[in-house]
């Protein structure tokens, strides 16, 4: 196979922006990709953070400014992992210069904001993703897999949620996590929930909500700063196949670290999964006798999509970090083929929507059906 390069720039330096820097860097030896990315350029807010990222990470060169970034020819893709505010202006920015955009979610600060670059993005016919890494282990793919398949029949109940808990502490000072809508529970943690469950059970027909702020201030230089978004969420759904579902989220759920998580019942079976567990799906089917009957642990392993690239051990594992290399493959195969993947930013958009719509219904006291949206 005759390989391509590719320059690769990334914006953002801090927690998501290193995990896409290291994926770039090996997602060419793990999956022996076609296209083969090279580390071109940088961005973070400074000239000096990131000439020193540049060295950290391996990159050609560096920058301060995302313009330069977006409008280097040798950028040939961009990135963008930086705060929740820059993503419409550097998103727009590559579209014109008809660049492949991969955006972090949530896409944008507001559903306006992802509504536009929804359709600036399909009118700019460039390909496009948005950032949703926990759905790609090999588990939830296998889960995938397990559910178009019939395994566990017709869905009848989604219990979904998303709890860590980086903010229990109520003593934890404030920082631009406390800070906007966008930054609060409902806009980082629940898109990653929501869009398990437009994956996995199917579109969302309407929901109700309640959203809470636990802790309203929070200890700073200054004494205590009130906190202007939200702790934790919980919200009953109704999906377009019928089915019933709930989901919880929060960020001060003591004792949770990863809590990605799901359970899934069916006519036929059920399958559960446990981000804290990463690594195996546990599938229940109505089929067995009496006196076999439970939940059977799976060990994901190379017989499950991805895993091999990986691993050739059964049940060795894979990480955090390898969720995003299978989404750098992803974005680098949408880019060879011209086409855009799952999840585009239409994708996005569907989960914003439903953010919006769980945001009204705890508002206004009522269920919201998302077509309103």
């Amino acid at each position: 196979m005759e390989t391509q390069k590719i320059g690769i720039g990334i914006i953002g330096a801090g927690y998501m922006g290193k995990a896409h820097s290291v994926a770039y860097a090996a997602v060419g030896a793990v999956f022996n990709t076609r296209l083969r990315p090279v580390l071109e350029m940088i961005c973070t807010s400074t000239d000096e953070g990131a000439k020193r990222r540049t060295q950290e990470f391996g990159f050609n060169r560096s920058t301060g400014d995302w313009r330069v970034l977006v409008n280097d020819p040798k950028v040939e893709a961009v990135v963008i992992a930086s705060p929740q505010d820059t993503h419409k202006e550097i998103a727009l920015a590559a579209f014109e210069k008809g660049k492949p955009v991969f955006c972090e979610k949530p896409l944008g600060l507001s559903l306006d904001e992802a509504r536009l670059l929804t359709e600036k993005a399909e009118q700019s016919g460039v390909v496009h993703m948005t950032g949703f890494n926990y759905i790609r282990t090999p588990a939830s793919q296998l889960a995938r897999q397990m559910i178009v398949a019939g395994e566990i029949g017709d869905i009848t109940y989604f219990r979904g949620e998303h709890t860590e808990d980086f903010l229990a502490d109520p003593q934890s000072p404030a920082t631009w996590r406390t800070e906007g809508r966008a930054q609060g529970n409902m806009g980082d943690l629940s898109p990653h929930i929501l869009n398990a469950a437009f994956a996995l059970a199917g579109p969302i027909k309407s929901l109700i909500a309640d959203i809470e702020t636990v802790h309203k201030t929070r200890p700073s230089s200054n004494g205590p700063r009130a906190v202007t978004n939200d702790d934790q969420a919980h919200m009953l759904c109704r999906f377009e196949s019928g089915a019933m579902g709930s989901l919880f989220i929060s960020r001060i759920a003591t004792g949770r670290k990863m809590g990605y998580a799901y359970d899934i019942y069916g006519t036929k079976g059920a399958i559960r999964f446990d981000g804290e567990d990463q690594n195996a799906v546990w599938f229940y089917r109505m089929d067995q006798a009496g006196n076999r009957q439970g939940f059977t642990k799976i060990l994901t392993g190379p017989e499950h999509p991805d895993f091999k690239a990986f691993c050739l051990g059964p049940g060795h594992g894979t990480g955090y970090q390898d969720q995003i290399i299978i989404e750098a493959r992803d974005f680098l195969s949408a880019i060879e083929s011209k086409q855009s993947i799952w999840p585009t930013f239409r994708d996005g958009l569907k989960v914003s929507a439903a953010v919006e719509a769980a945001f009204i219904s705890h508002r206004d006291k009522r269920w919201v059906d998302l077509s309103e949206i």
